[in-house]
């Protein structure tokens, strides 16, 4: 027999007819800008009043989950706890919870997973009454349909409980993360603003510790995900930041609401990825040079035989050094063929073709160093003039391309450690790209 946790606030917080509730949800959702598909966050923040004062913002947090249609399969929903007092983090032993539009599996499995953490238990009463968790039930069934979810409701726990909790759960593009709070409670609409401002702030700089209790009534399960975004180097994003004096209140007593979106960034991801099959493209980079001292050509690549994970196209580099010294670097800039491809022609291409040095012979091929450098997709810089060009530089993140008619040259990012002044670091690039000293261009790509 299942176990289905009724709706508690269906009728009071959000309309209990499930037409009415699905055209509220869709005009809020309609109403709300979506991000590009290559921006859908892994988590979001967003606030859990009544729709009529709370919607239209928590709708900014969920028009950016349109993209994610049928790739997200797991929601981890964390919420403070307003209606019963306990320690650390409750997950519940039901099978489901149930909303006017249907019911959402609980995902058990995920449960267990976690069942060993100190901070976890798993109680019922914890989520009987709870409105933290289930106002952002419909809005999900809305935008992203079938899910199981993980419901874990947050009582007196400290950041570091949370954060290791979320990091357990974390996964991959199928498991997406939200995040249930509202901003500062009962203060007048000037003091509201104020106090939400400086909250907004801590949120987006990462830094949780700053979030106190009047700030936040889910600044627990917030600080959690800060901590773990901030060891991830994730990007946030404020999509909306108003209150209820905005919406549907009075002026005088209002409560401060906000939604973020978060997203893991293309470098992270890809550091991930190298990380994961660094011992397959290493073999297949040094065999390709084997094969180039023996054949005068690089092998063939049966793409198939490797992991899914290296079998789209990417953009690469191979750089080889000897002693340290540089002895060949060759790549591609923009995505043509298949990730192990690249890496095979580039190694070959490396050892045998760049034209500052001799082809590779036998006897430098055992004292030479590999490295392996996966570019994402370039992005234009666009500046006024030199000074806001440089200034615009990160050194030891960017890698740059630069280019003008036939003449072009890229960096790697690993170039700021040999010039590590954004002023060396161009001039040398603009040299080897035999281009002026001046930058006369208004766009440039940065990788």
């Amino acid at each position: 027999m299942s176990h289905i946790r009724a709706p508690a606030v269906a009728g009071l917080f959000y309309p209990e007819n499930p037409q009415e509730l699905t055209r509220d949800i869709s005009d809020y959702i309609a109403a709300a800008p979506a991000l590009p598909a290559h921006r859908a966050p892994k988590a979001i923040i967003a606030p859990h009043a009544g729709y009529v004062y709370s919607g239209a913002i928590a709708a900014r947090a969920y028009a950016t989950l349109r993209q994610t249609a049928g790739r997200v399969e797991r929601v981890v929903l964390l919420g403070p706890a307003h209606r019963l007092a306990f320690n650390g983090l409750a997950a519940p032993k039901l099978d489901a919870f149930g909303t006017p539009l249907g019911n959402v599996t609980v995902d058990q499995a995920a449960i267990s997973s976690i069942a060993g953490f100190p901070q976890l238990s798993q109680r019922d009463d914890a989520h009987r009454e709870e409105h933290s968790l289930e106002v952002h039930l419909p809005f999900l069934q809305m935008i992203l349909g079938d899910f199981t979810l993980v419901p874990l409701v947050v009582g007196r726990a400290t950041t570091v409980e949370v954060a290791r909790i979320l990091t357990q759960l974390w996964g991959g593009d199928e498991t997406l993360i939200v995040i249930s709070t509202d901003l500062s409670h009962y203060e007048d609409y000037d003091t509201a603003r104020l106090r939400d401002e400086a909250t907004a702030a801590a949120i987006e700089t990462l830094q949780g510790e700053n979030i106190g209790d009047a700030d936040a009534c889910g600044r627990i399960p917030v600080a959690g995900l800060l901590s773990v975004a901030k060891d991830r180097n994730m990007a946030i994003e404020r999509l909306d930041l108003r209150n209820s004096g905005d919406t549907a209140g009075t002026k005088d007593r209002v409560v401060g609401y906000g939604a973020w979106s978060l997203r893991e960034t293309e470098q992270d991801s890809d550091r991930e990825l190298l990380n994961q099959n660094r011992g397959e493209l290493f073999r297949a980079a040094r065999t390709s040079i084997q094969y180039g001292l023996k054949n005068g050509k690089p092998p063939a690549v049966d793409v198939k035989s490797f992991a899914p994970a290296l079998q789209p196209s990417r953009a690469t580099f191979v750089t080889l050094k000897k002693n340290d010294r540089l002895r060949g670097c060759i790549g591609t800039v923009t995505a043509h063929r298949p990730f192990i491809t690249d890496i095979v022609e580039n190694a070959y291409a490396a050892a045998f073709r760049d034209h500052r040095f001799a082809p590779l012979q036998a006897d430098d091929a055992a004292d030479i160093s590999l490295s392996v450098s996966l570019l994402g997709k370039p992005e234009a810089m666009h500046f006024t003039d030199e000074s806001d060009f440089l200034t615009q530089l990160r050194p030891n993140i960017d890698g740059l391309i630069i280019s003008d008619g036939d003449k072009r040259a890229v960096f790697l990012p690993q170039v700021w450690a040999d010039l590590p002044e954004p002023t060396a670091f161009v001039s040398h690039l603009k040299r080897k790209a035999g281009l002026a000293e001046v930058v006369g261009q208004s766009e440039i790509d940065r990788d």
